[in-house]
């Protein structure tokens, strides 16, 4: 006997018996979805286990009085993936994994299945992309690897349907278990096509409850929307323990791993990895490779930022051109665009070179997206480099630092281990905020900054970054000149 069913708008939470185009409640369009009702205790069943429960000892006490039971975890095989989880997959665990299409998400779960499977954890595969020789072409190409061995060993069930799946998991009890992309799968209890808002909040739902019962560790594909977040309701991230978003470009052969929700460790943790034609490789020492291919041009300089707990030298590069457009173009790659505004509008300020007239590109090298503040310091460098035509002293040369709206240097966190990593590949000084450890050289505002870097002033500057610095200077009062 199936069971009930209700209509559920997404914008209101209204609840109808029946599809209706526009929800009655909010007069939304197109809102309603299928989902399944579950059975609800009465009110005497829940005073009656209330009542029972309290007699047995389980009511409210202090949490210095709850013991915390140690968590098994399960390694993965793969170093940067078991940093961003916290040290491993937890038995019962929900991990959802999203990622665009193409950027490894299906070659790092078989690459994390192949090792369980190699080191004897009961594993399976579910497909509900790709048929099962498709997935055996992959793991073919993997196996000849070391952290995948074992990936032809893995059961695999290419299936849609969630029932089936369902007893699968039952018969098999894996240890760790993939599924994707939880966005195929259907359950024959809803007229929701897969993919769909209840067909998705269904799906996760079951798996949850089975997963956590029989303590399987799974991992859930995810698509994603044109803007990289998580396709699908947003109950979904909520039901599962761990979110990781797999990002990069697909024309450039680095991927980085992060943790937007880690309910079994931090979410400041992140894992780098190099798409090679053997698979995913772990990048163990990238700074290594981005100092050694950073150029010494003007508009070149390497940042020294933290990507969780570990410190990461990467190139930041800038151009800035005369724009033939009234409304000059402001392009940027791996850095938040908005960013680079406010930092432009600093730099014009406080720093004396306008960019107003000039169109201004900015890209962190390498396909490394940075998200801290404390990249501003390397950007208006950047642009004040190739503004000016004058490649920083030193170079290549590393900073950081946030800048503040008055065009002073902010500290930020972590700066021993930003300065022993500059130390450890031999970039000497780094300019920083002030008090910021041996080995930097301390700046308090930009103008000091601009000092430091460029000693020997302008050489060449092109004509619409000169004509946006002229009109700059002629609207500013006369005791800012």
């Amino acid at each position: 006997m199936s069971r009930k069913t209700v209509h559920v708008c997404s914008e209101c939470g209204a609840q109808e018996a029946k599809w209706h185009g526009q929800c009655p409640t909010c007069n939304a369009w197109n809102t309603l979805v299928e989902e399944a009702v579950r059975q609800e205790a009465t009110a005497g069943t829940r005073r009656l286990r209330a009542v029972g429960s309290t007699a047995r000892g389980q009511a409210p006490r202090p949490l210095r009085d709850v013991g915390s039971a140690p968590v098994e975890r399960m390694s993965s095989g793969i170093g940067e993936l078991d940093r961003v989880l916290g040290g491993g997959l937890v038995p019962g665990s929900l991990v959802l994994l999203g990622g665009s299409p193409g950027i490894g998400k299906s070659t790092l779960t078989n690459m994390v299945l192949g090792h369980l499977a190699g080191a004897g954890h009961r594993t399976l595969y579910v497909s509900g992309e790709e048929s099962a020789e498709q997935v055996r072409l992959r793991a073919e190409r993997l196996s000849a690897g070391a952290p995948a061995r074992g990936a032809l060993d893995v059961p695999i069930l290419a299936e849609t349907d969630l029932e089936t799946i369902l007893h699968a998991l039952e018969d098999e009890r894996p240890e760790a278990c993939v599924i994707d992309s939880v966005q195929t799968l259907r359950s024959a209890e809803l007229s929701g096509a897969p993919g769909s808002v209840g067909q998705v909040r269904e799906v996760a739902a079951r798996i949850m409850e089975l997963a956590k019962a029989q303590g399987t560790a799974v991992i859930l594909v995810g698509h994603v929307t044109k803007d990289g977040a998580l396709a699908g309701p947003r109950v979904l991230e909520h039901l599962v323990d761990c979110v990781l978003q797999f990002e990069g470009e697909r024309e450039r052969p680095y991927r980085e791993l992060r943790a937007l929700k880690n309910r079994f460790g931090s979410t400041n943790e992140a894992g780098l990895f190099e798409m090679r034609q053997g698979g995913l490789v772990e990048v163990l020492d990238a700074s290594a490779r981005f100092v050694a291919e950073a150029t010494r041009a003007p508009g070149s300089v390497v940042l020294a930022t933290m990507e969780g707990s570990r410190p990461l030298l990467v190139e930041v590069q800038a151009l800035v051109a005369p724009s033939e457009l009234e409304q000059p173009r402001r392009v940027v790659s791996g850095l938040d665009r908005n960013r680079l505004a406010l930092v432009l509008a600093i730099l014009g300020r406080h720093g004396g070179i306008g960019t107003g007239a000039a169109d201004v590109f900015v890209n962190v090298v390498g396909g490394v997206r940075v998200d801290e503040p404390g990249c501003d310091l390397a950007v208006a460098l950047a642009v004040a480099g190739a503004s000016r035509g004058v490649a920083l002293a030193d170079s290549p040369r590393a900073c950081f630092g946030e800048l503040g709206l008055t065009g002073e240097l902010r500290w930020v966190g972590h700066p021993e281990r930003r300065l022993e990593e500059a130390e450890r590949h031999g970039l000497g000084e780094v300019i920083a905020p002030p008090d910021s450890g041996p080995g930097s050289r301390g700046a308090a505002t930009l103008r000091e900054a601009l000092a430091i870097a460029m000693p020997g002033g302008p050489q060449r500057r092109p004509e619409g970054v000169v004509r946006a610095s002229r009109a700059l200077s002629e609207e500013a009062p006369a005791g800012a000149r």
